[in-house]
Parts: structure tokens; C-alpha cells; sequence
């Protein structure tokens, strides 16, 4: 070995660059090939000492000996030595007598990586220095250079001295204001003066160490351009900093308009009151206040709509001329969803109304009057000139959408070829859906029992790829300690299916198949135990069927992507299994008959008669199981547990007769405090499975669920609710459980909870099963115990009437409200009044939309109480739509 090859191993980086000293490029070339041997020995070795007392020495070593400017840049950014690579100085002196333009070369394919790359920004401006390039604007460089600027605190200056010395500060700066997600680095340095960011780049300008004009363009196309909020934060705070002149702010007033109509909350919020002080001040005209006010007052932003109407009031008491330009774009807010929005446009509209000499303006004005809210609407009738408020105008059609339909499944896949590819698929996204799951586990078994060589085959391309198919250096264990049952239950679908491949490739020994597959597992126990038991037994015993005897096919594969089946297909299966003299897994039959169609009575009973006469013990159980009772629930009732309401179950003999042991825990009660409530499914991977497993009894499903939804709107969780639309989905009794989880996920912290949660609201609405008194009652027990808030609450019924499903959120509104206004009538001081007027106002507007007529107990005391509150006007609101009488 040589004297630099051994420096290097030994990790002697002053030796081994001093051996490189004075030797031709060509002499360094000869020992690329033994450090790229090294490198690569060193990738596969554990991450101990030796390694990285190495990799410094071979780092510096391998830059020395690169003399290609590609080459070079690409050892010294190698992201294998990231982490104990030499240090920049010791770079700089290496390359330091190199010629100047392959040192630019080597600066600007540095400075071209990505930030990710972690290039030394001392590296890359010490090159630039060699050099004498120009400098680079690159992300990777001008994120540099922000932190390294920013972060020299042992110098004893500030941000802006350094600033002032720096020679290529006007580039950089140009090119902050171009680079992407920024607003970290620049606000890291966070105080104010001199050494922050927005003070001294305003400061520097105001000297004319950085060009004004320039400096202002750039900062407003870049709020124009967008980006994150902390982006949109930093960059408008500069150009606050920059305090600009009336003169400045009039030259941008289109930039401000678009600011004010597509620009972030704060931004726009910035470019509003710019634009209102040029109008209060006469220098915006009324067509550009026209046009600035049809975009914001679109915005969602109420506050920003709010302060766009005092805007126009000013600008209209001022010049009495605007009138009419700006009332037809003022009446745009009677089209808002919020009914003050639209009481305060009417107000204006009616005050400057007499300002406006042209026919087709106060036509124009009447006409989109018919936006109001039927109690403004009707008062625009005399003020405006609007039509009169008829019946049928106020009703309006309820619009649910479509109830879904279960998907068919599709066969398993025909090849094996065509199965490795669906099941590389699958892995990739943890196991996919249902349906994908169900026929990637079918066409497993059938391949295997048909030409098991074949399979394993097409399955090379997939294994291959597994954590499990190789026994890395350094692997604690073997996939066999991995998959045992005692040590891991199955945290999603793809974590089964890898149990399923590795026994193909005897990577699992047989008795840990049969531990799996015929040992009652207890261990920790859970709220979805019952259900993740059933899960587990059933891809144990596959394993181990495929490992001692294959089976022909499954016969629990559901014909819906729900997990229902078809009797006549299972009874198909069954015969098949007769042809064949194969022998019936015990499991797969009992997850068969608990997916089994039953309640399509005529269907069962005729399957029935064929099953009976397979002259098989199957096929008499499933006579039996057919023509028995349809699948019942238990009894049931409801329990709190601090704040949560949660629903016990009673016990289900059908589930526990004639059941292997580790499915009977389905039909044993479910209590409140009973059991240990520790949970070790921390994802939600598996509930689509578990709803699968009890296709037409989801209460069951549904009460062991209770727990984990609760959590979205009691301790702010995120994603717990996103089963919901498919227990809606699922058949079966929609029951306490069901209406509770739903009830839970209305009120989550999330939006995108909220979300899932009423679109389940609207396909239990659509398929006539949703219980608009229970929902309704639910809620009002659950805002008043402090579990759900008002306001997300509001937020999630105002997303479902505005898909037209008015009459249905009224109906679940109502009672959920007679229960929050008695404790107002009480002369109490509940917690939940904050956001009830929020409530009171969707209520308000689905009563109007859909002709709701008749009393609400307690409304008319709350509606009477003095003050302008949200709650008491839109309680005012409400009262008069429920007693209004309309025209024939």
C-alpha cells in the first residue's frame, strides 16, 4: 500500500495532502482508481470510527487528485462524505494553485446544486475570491450567504456593517428578492435595527448602497409572485421598512389592486389600505376603486370585506360623482355568505342612492338585490325597487349529491407477471385500497398453487427491493424475529404483504407461520383488538397455507370494494374446493361468512339451497348462516368518560358460535372503561380493512371507533376522521356509534377532518340513512359538554349547505340549537356561546333557502335580548325567516 493510501485510511489529512503537494496532474491522477476503491469500501461499512476518522483524508485527497472541473465539483459535493468531509479552508488551500478559470468552472457547478446538498458557503465565496468570477445567484449560494451573513456574531459588528463591506451586495440582495422559501434565514435574525434584515437592507437603501427603485420593484413583484406566509411576512415587512412616498405608492397602483385581489391576508391587507388612502386623498379614480372593489369583496376574508365597505362609505360621502361607478360594485357584497356583509352593503346602497341620476344603475342595483337574504331582500323591495319576495322564490331545491356505489372487483390478476407489478404498486403505497389489497392476496394464493416457480419469478423485481430480502451488514435481526406474532401485530396492509412474500421466499420459518396462524394471541389489548385480531389471524394463516398446504383460491374475497360477497360466488368457491378434494382454511371460512351478503333475503335463501347441497360441512354451515336471522346489533347505549360520550355494546351470540377463537372477541361487549384503551395502531392504514371485516354490521365498527375520532376535535388530532366517508359507505344499521363518530368529526380541529366528515354527512344523507334528529342532539350534547366548538362546528355545516343540502343541515341545526339556547334562556353563562351566533347564522340562511317555517324553543328570548351581537342579530334573523309570510 502506498504512503498516501495508508495516510488516508488512517485518517492523516495533513500528511496525506502534503504527499499530493508539488506532484503533476497526471501523478495525481494514478491514485483515483485506489481512493475510489476505498470510497466504496467505505459506503458499505458500518458508521463507526474507522470510517469517519477516514473520510476527511479521503475527501481532501480525492479533491487534490481530481484535475476535471466536473469531476472535482462532483467528489467535493458527494453526498457520502456530507458529513465528515475536510474542512473549507483546508479545500481552498488544495485547489489554490489551480488556473482561475477552472476555478470559476469548479465555483459555479458547486453553487448550481441544490441547497440540500450542503455545499460550505465559505468554500464556494473563498473560490469566488481565487477566482475572480462573477459572483453566483443561486439558491444554494445566496441561502449561503443570508445564514453565513447573518450568523457572524464574534466579529463584534452588526448585519449591516458586514453588509456595507460586502463587494457583490447589490447582486445578492437583487437575488433575495428571486430565490424561493427565504423568509426562514431572513427572519431568523429577527431584531430589529441593525442587525435584522428588513431594518438594515431599508437602512442601506436610504444610504444608496443599494438602488431604491430597484430595491422597491423588486420587493413588490416579489409579494406579486407569492410564496410561503413566512415569505409573504419578511418581504412585506421591508417594504413597510422602506416607507414609501405617495409619489412611489401612486406609480404601482395596479400592483396594489392585484396585491388587494390575490395577494395573501396580510399583503392584501397592506395594499388596501394604500389603495384607500389614495382615494380618500383624491388620487384614485372611481373606476379603479370600481375595479378594485369587485375583487375584494369576493375575498373570503371577512375582515377584509368589512373594511372595503367603510372604505366605500368614505369615498362615497367624499365624492358624491363616484356614485355611479362604484354602488354596482359595491352591491357585489350582496351576494357575500355572511348576512351582516350583505346588511351593510344594502345600508350604503340605500344611503347613496339618490346620488345615482341613470335608469339602468338603480336597475342594475334592484336586480342584484335578489342575492339578499330574503329579510334584506324583502326591505330592497321598497328601498331599492327590487321584485317582491315570492314563495317560490324563497324555496329552494335540496341538492344532495349522488349516493355512491360499491365497485365491483375485478378478477386477480391473470399472470404472475401482471401480479408483481400490481403488488410493486401496492407496496409503494402501503398496501392501497381494500379492493387492491383483496385481489393482490387472492392472486398470490391461486399463483401459488398454480406454478409456484413462476411466481417467484415475477416476483424478483419486487423482492428485491424489500428491507427484508437481503441480510444487510449491521442488520439486528433476522426477517424471521421481525415477522414473528409475538413481536409485531401488523401496522398496515403492505407490512402484511411482505409477511406473504417472504414466506414464498423461505424467509419466515414454518413454525413462526404456525405460531402465527394457530396461537390465540392476547397480548396488548385495545379498543380494535377484536378487529385487528380478525386482520391478522387471516394473513397469518395464508402464510402459513402457502408455506404446508396452498389453497386453490380464497373463498373470503369480497365481489365489493365495501367487503360484501356475493352468496352465489362463495358458493361457487365451496364447489370448487369440493372438484378439487382441497381442504378449507377454518379462517378464510369464517371471514367469509362474516362478508356474505345476508340481507337481500330472496338471494340468500336461494344460495342457501345450493350450498346445502355441496354435501359439505361448509356448505351446511352456510345453509345455516344464510338462512338465519339478517345480521342484528346488539344492545347498545351511551357512556361518558371525562368529556368524551362514547357507546358500549352488548354481547352478540351469533358472532361466537361456530367461530374460530379469535374471531368470537367481535361479538363480545364493547365497554367504556373496560380493557386497556393503550393503543398500538398509531396510523389508519388498517380501518378501511377493519370496516371490511363487518361489511354490513359497521356499527360495530363504528363503536370501537368512536375512541379514535373523538380525538380530532378533543385533543386537536389530525386524520382520524378520514374514515368516516367509508363507513358511510359501508351497510348496515347507521346507528349511536355511527352518528357519534360523525358528530366528532364536525367538530374537529382540521380542516381536512371536517372535510371527511361531512362529505359522510351528505352520503348517509343521499342513501336515506342519516338521522338528522340524532346528529342534530348529538351535537348540541357535545358542544355543551365542551368536546366540540361552535365555531367549527359552523364551519363544517356551512361547507354542507353550501353543496344545496340546506334542508338537511337546517334539520340537524334545529335540534342541535334548541339545546344551546335553553342554556342562554336559563340565564346561564355556558362556554359555548362564543361561535353560537356563527351557528345561528348557517341556521338562519338554510331556514331561508329552505322555506323552513315554525318555532324554535328558546330563540324568540335570545332574539329579544338588547345589543347588536352576532348572536342576537342573527338570532333576529332566524326568528323572522321562521315566521315570515311571502307572497303566493
Amino acid at each position: 500500500m502506498s504512503s498516501l493510501m495508508e495516510a488516508v485510511r488512517a485518517g492523516r489529512t495533513a500528511e496525506a495532502v502534503g504527499l499530493l503537494d508539488g506532484l503533476t496532474d497526471a501523478e495525481r491522477r494514478a491514485f483515483l482508481p485506489e481512493l475510489k476503491a476505498l470510497r466504496k469500501e467505505l459506503r458499505k461499512a458500518p458508521w463507526e470510527e474507522p470510517s469517519r476518522r477516514a473520510y476527511p483524508a479521503l475527501h481532501a485527497a480525492g479533491a487534490a487528485c481530481e484535475t476535471g472541473a466536473a469531476a472535482a465539483a462532483t467528489w467535493i459535493a458527494a453526498s457520502d462524505m456530507r458529513w465528515s468531509q475536510s474542512s473549507p479552508a483546508l479545500l481552498l488551500h488544495i485547489l489554490g494553485d489551480r488556473d482561475t478559470a477552472w476555478l470559476a468552472d469548479v465555483t459555479h457547478r458547486l453553487a448550481g446544486r441544490p441547497a440540500s446538498s450542503s455545499v460550505p458557503y465559505e468554500l464556494m465565496a473563498g473560490l469566488v475570491r481565487l477566482s475572480g468570477c462573477p459572483v453566483p445567484t443561486t439558491d444554494a449560494y445566496v441561502r449561503g450567504w443570508v445564514e453565513h451573513t447573518g450568523h457572524l456574531w464574534q466579529r463584534g459588528d452588526t448585519l449591516l456593517d458586514r453588509l456595507r463591506k460586502d463587494p457583490h451586495l447589490a447582486e445578492l440582495v437583487a437575488a433575495v428578492f428571486e430565490t424561493e422559501d427565504i423568509g426562514s434565514p431572513l427572519e431568523w435574525t429577527s431584531a430589529d435595527g441593525p442587525n435584522g434584515w428588513v431594518d438594515a437592507l431599508a437602512l442601506l437603501t436610504t444610504e444608496g448602497a443599494l438602488d431604491r427603485k430597484h430595491t422597491v420593484d423588486a420587493c413588490v413583484a416579489r409579494l406579486l409572485r407569492g410564496g410561503t406566509t413566512l415569505d409573504n411576512r419578511v418581504f412585506l415587512r421591508v417594504l413597510k421598512a422602506l416607507a414609501l412616498t405617495r409619489e412611489e405608492e401612486r406609480e404601482r397602483i395596479a400592483d396594489w389592486q392585484a396585491l388587494a385581489s390575490d395577494a395573501v391576508s396580510m399583503v392584501a391587507a397592506h395594499a388596501q389600505s394604500v389603495l384607500g388612502s389614495l382615494a380618500l386623498d383624491g388620487e384614485l379614480t372611481p373606476r379603479r376603486l370600481a375595479e378594485m372593489s369587485d375583487a375584494v369583496l369576493f375575498r373570503p376574508e371577512k375582515k377584509l370585506v368589512r373594511a372595503q365597505l367603510v372604505l366605500l362609505g368614505k369615498a362615497l360621502a367624499r365624492d358624491a360623482s363616484a356614485a355611479e361607478e362604484v354602488l354596482p360594485a359595491l352591491a357585489q357584497a350582496f351576494a357575500h355568505e355572511d348576512a351582516e356583509v350583505q346588511e351593510r352593503a344594502l345600508k350604503l346602497v340605500e344611503r347613496h342612492l339618490k346620488k345615482v341620476d341613470s335608469p339602468d344603475v338603480r336597475a342594475e342595483l334592484a336586480g342584484a338585490a335578489d342575492q339578499l337574504v330574503p329579510a334584506l331582500r324583502a326591505r330592497a323591495v321598497d328601498s331599492l325597487g327590487a321584485a317582491p319576495v315570492t314563495a317560490a322564490s324563497l324555496v329552494h331545491e335540496e341538492m344532495l349529491p349522488p349516493a355512491p356505489e360499491a365497485a365491483r372487483l375485478a378478477p386477480a390478476p391473470g399472470s404472475a407477471v401482471e401480479l408483481g407489478e400490481e403488488l410493486g404498486a401496492l407496496l409503494a403505497t402501503e398496501g392501497g385500497d381494500v379492493a387492491a389489497f383483496e385481489r393482490a392476496l387472492d392472486g398470490l394464493v391461486r399463483h401459488a398453487y398454480q406454478d409456484r416457480d413462476a411466481l417467484l419469478e415475477a416476483l424478483g423485481p419486487v423482492v428485491a427491493r424489500r428491507w427484508w430480502a437481503d441480510d444487510a451488514p449491521g442488520y439486528p435481526q433476522r426477517p424471521d424475529d421481525h415477522f414473528s406474532r409475538s413481536h409485531h401485530a401488523f401496522g398496515s396492509a403492505a407490512y402484511a404483504l411482505d409477511l406473504l412474500l417472504a414466506t414464498l421466499l423461505d424467509r419466515v420459518r414454518t413454525v413462526t407461520l404456525h405460531n402465527g396462524a394457530h396461537h390465540d394471541h392476547r397480548g396488548r389489548e385495545c379498543g380494535h383488538s377484536a378487529l385487528t385480531r380478525v386482520f391478522d389471524t387471516r394473513v397469518w394463516d395464508v402464510a402459513y397455507r402457502l408455506r404446508a398446504e396452498p389453497l386453490p383460491l380464497l373463498l373470503a374475497t369480497p365481489s365489493w370494494s365495501t367487503g360484501l360477497l356475493e352468496p352465489d360466488e362463495l358458493v361457487d368457491r365451496l364447489d370448487t374446493y369440493r372438484r378439487l378434494g382441497a381442504r378449507v382454511s377454518d379462517t378464510d371460512f369464517a371471514q367469509a361468512l362474516l362478508r356474505v351478503r345476508r340481507e337481500d333475503r330472496a338471494a340468500a335463501t336461494a344460495a342457501a339451497g345450493r350450498a346445502e347441497a355441496l354435501g359439505t360441512p361448509e356448505g351446511t354451515r352456510l345453509a345455516r348462516w344464510l338462512t338465519s336471522e339478517s345480521p342484528t346489533l346488539p344492545l347498545s347505549r351511551r357512556r361518558t368518560a371525562g368529556l368524551r360520550i362514547v357507546v358500549e355494546l352488548g354481547e352478540l351470540l351469533d358472532l361466537q358460535e361456530d367461530f374460530p377463537a379469535e374471531f368470537r372477541a367481535l361479538g363480545k361487549p364493547v365497554t367504556a372503561y373496560g380493557g386497556h384503551w393503550y393503543c398500538y395502531h398509531w396510523g389508519q392504514d388498517l380501518q378501511r380493512h377493519w370496516l371490511a371485516i363487518l361489511p354490513e354490521r359497521r356499527e360495530l365498527v363504528a363503536a370501537r371507533l368512536v375512541r379514535d375520532v373523538s380525538a380530532v376535535a378533543l385533543d386537536d388530532t389530525r386524520g382520524a376522521a378520514a374514515v368516516l366517508p367509508l363507513l358511510a359507505e359501508s351497510e348496515g344499521l347507521a346507528g349511536q356509534a355511527t352518528h357519534l363518530c360523525l358528530a366528532y368529526g364536525l367538530g374537529a380541529r382540521h380542516p381536512e377532518d371536517r372535510l371527511a366528515a361531512v362529505d359522510a354527512l351528505l352520503v348517509l344523507a343521499a342513501r336515506g340513512q342519516l338521522d338528522v334528529d340524532r346528529l342534530g342532539e348529538d351535537l348540541g350534547e357535545l358542544v355543551r359538554s365542551g368536546a366540540v366548538k361552535p365555531s367549527r362546528l359552523a364551519d363544517s355545516v356551512r361547507t354542507g349547505a353550501a353543496t344545496g343540502a340546506n334542508a338537511t343541515i337546517w334539520g340537524i341545526l334545529r335540534h342541535t340549537l334548541t339545546a344551546l339556547l335553553a342554556d342562554l334562556d336559563a340565564d346561564a353563562k355556558p362556554a359555548h356561546t362564543q361561535g353560537l351566533g356563527d351557528l345561528l347564522g348557517v341556521a338562519a340562511e338554510c331556514a331561508e333557502r329552505s322555506g323552513a317555517r315554525g318555532e324554535l324553543p328558546h330563540l324568540a328570548q335570545t332574539a329579544a335580548r338588547s345589543g347588536s351581537s352576532r348572536l342576537v342579530t342573527q338570532a333576529r334573523r332566524l326568528r323572522s325567516t321562521l315566521v315570515a309570510e311571502v307572497a303566493a
